[in-house]
């Protein structure tokens, strides 16, 4: 079937927003974006995602002389190179290469000091999802990926400084209930306590609209296995674009100083349900919905579904423990900058925790990992140190 213009989608239904919620930032700072980027080599982490690739995008767009892409997806960073060789307005440098690895591999740290010092580095590697702490397996797993890994990139990178350093947050690190938003948070305050060795800067924020491995991105493969959608009927979230996900990157990785956690000026009237979003998403599809009851019955409707037939939509209650109703960027402890930038505000106080404490707290962590067996609320005790 022919797939809608997702674009076109988010646009319309979901940012209402025709242009980047950031275009007047990037057009007032253009100078100090061109400064920054062109001609200098950028190494990018995770760029095979939907952030890191759109971050990409809008690098591009300032003539960078070098362009290194890290992810451990190799068939994102195939695709990643399709994507950016077929757009006509992306100029790719001659010095493009794409290294399917993981930052934590020795080979990674072979490949980084075969090409020398970076001026920009920036990591989008993480564990994102809130689903992926369901034992202590797959909190480990997150857990290493989102700070152990990262403490041993900072380390490499006080010997090997890079003019700016980016690691990508999540408005879940504000008040985290859950642990992957005390992930983030931890990884937040571990780079924060490097930020006087190198610059160092990160950003929270929203939901970026049909990224990969979100809930919308699935309605695109439902649609394509003729499966039911199920949908969160209270959850509201923030939402940007693509693009805008790559775009407050940017500025957050050039500008600013060391320390600066940015987050984007959006407000309370530009939350947005998931429920109308799907609602919306059917009407842009031009295709009647058939409202169930329950998974079992939407199942059942789908196995029946002709070309003509409604499609089955099951809206539920959320019960998942640790997911908020809402969304928020700081807390009453940030001191929060919201003037310098038009659609950008600012947490100016994020080193809040020396290097010293998180350093002892790590060392907790890792020797907790060692033991053959532990549970949750050990990891939770160890986390509330740093958090």
């Amino acid at each position: 079937m022919m797939l809608p213009n997702i674009s076109n989608f988010i646009k319309n239904y979901i940012t209402k927003r025709e242009s980047s919620f950031f275009k007047n930032d990037l057009i007032c700072n253009n100078e100090k974006l061109i400064k920054e980027i062109k001609g200098k080599s950028i190494l990018v982490i995770g760029g095979a995602g939907t952030i890191g690739s759109s971050y990409i995008k809008s690098a591009l767009r300032y003539y960078p002389s070098k362009l290194i892409v890290v992810d451990s997806n190799e068939n994102g960073l195939t695709e990643l190179t399709r994507t950016l060789r077929s757009d006509s307005n992306i100029v790719v440098p001659e010095s493009y290469l794409t290294y399917p690895m993981s930052f934590n591999s020795e080979v990674f740290y072979k490949m980084f000091e075969s090409h020398g010092a970076f001026n920009i580095i920036a990591n989008f590697a993480a564990h994102k999802h809130v689903r992926s702490e369901k034992d202590s397996f797959s909190i480990e797993s997150m857990i290493k990926n989102n700070v152990l890994d990262a403490k041993k990139l900072l380390d490499y990178l006080k010997r090997n400084k890079p003019s700016h350093f980016f690691c990508v947050s999540t408005d879940k690190a504000a008040n985290p209930v859950n642990i992957m938003g005390g992930s983030k948070k931890m990884m937040e305050n571990l780079i924060m306590s490097y930020s006087k060795d190198f610059k160092i800067t990160t950003a929270r924020f929203a939901n970026v609209a049909f990224s990969n491995g979100s809930l919308l991105y699935g309605y695109l493969e439902r649609l394509l296995q003729r499966q039911p959608i199920s949908c969160p009927s209270d959850i509201k979230r923030f939402f940007v674009s693509p693009e805008e996900s790559g775009d407050i990157c940017l500025l957050t990785s050039v500008l600013g100083n060391s320390g600066d956690i940015y987050f984007p000026k959006l407000n309370n009237n530009q939350l947005v349900s998931f429920k109308s979003i799907t609602e919306n998403f059917f009407k842009y599809l031009d295709k009647d919905i058939k409202m169930c009851e329950s998974e079992i019955e939407a199942k059942k409707v789908a196995s029946q579904m002709n070309e003509g037939s409604p499609y089955p939509i099951y809206f539920f209650k959320t019960d998942t423990s640790g997911e908020k109703l809402y969304e928020e960027f700081y807390t009453n402890e940030d001191k929060v900058n919201l003037n310098l930038y038009e659609s950008i505000g600012v947490i100016t106080n994020s080193l809040k925790i020396s290097f010293s404490e998180i350093d002892t707290n790590i060392k907790e962590i890792e020797n907790l990992f060692k033991r053959e067996s532990y549970n949750k609320e050990d990891i939770i005790k160890i986390m509330n140190k740093l958090i």
